[in-house]
Parts: structure tokens; C-alpha cells; sequence
């Protein structure tokens, strides 16, 4: 359970850093939008470091579909855009994805 709070954490941090850069150079905003960009970048990398996992590619592998479901989120949330049916069906796909890479049994 933990590590689920850190990957919506992360999540919530990538997708702010990166949404500011967006901000910035594609919709016309100033370049100090970039300043808690970068803050927020940082804090996700460190974030990622906090989940329980043997292997950092697992972790980040299995990150990815926390990040889907948090860019979905997103996009309804923040940019107003309702998610269609294909974005509702990748993002359960990938989700059931992250939990086999998490959660699968492993052998030593």
C-alpha cells in the first residue's frame, strides 16, 4: 500500500513538472513556470527511490502504469478533456500490466 502512495506521489509530480515546461513553451506562459518544473522533476526522481522494489527498472517499469492512470486523471481533471473509451481501455490494460510486474511471484 505504501508503494502505491509513492507512485501516485511520483505521478503527481512528473506530470506537474512536465505540464509546467507544456505551459511554458506550448500555451505561452512564463519561463518561471519552470522553476517548480524543475522542483517537481526532482521530487519525483527522489520519489521513485522510495518504492519497495529489488530492481529500479521493476519499480519504474510498474511506475508506468500509475503514470497512465494519473495522465488520464489529468487530462479530465486539469485540461477539462473526457477520456474515450480507447483511453479508458489502455489505461486498464497497462494498470493490470504494473500490477503483474509488481506484484507477480518471483522466483530467486
Amino acid at each position: 500500500m505504501r508503494s502505491a502512495l509513492v507512485y501516485v506521489l511520483a505521478a503527481i509530480c512528473e506530470i506537474g513538472g512536465c505540464f509546467a515546461f507544456w505551459a511554458w513553451l506550448r500555451q505561452g506562459r512564463s519561463a518561471l513556470w519552470t522553476i517548480p518544473g524543475v522542483l517537481a522533476l526532482v521530487a519525483f526522481a527522489w520519489l521513485l527511490t522510495r518504492v519497495e522494489a529489488q530492481a529500479a527498472g521493476r519499480a519504474f517499469a510498474a511506475y508506468g502504469g500509475i503514470y497512465i492512470l494519473s495522465s488520464i486523471v489529468w487530462m479530465r481533471t486539469v485540461e477539462q478533456v473526457r477520456p474515450d473509451r480507447w483511453d479508458l481501455i489502455g489505461m486498464a490494460v497497462c494498470l493490470l500490466g504494473a500490477a503483474i510486474i509488481l506484484f507477480g511471484p518471483r522466483t530467486a
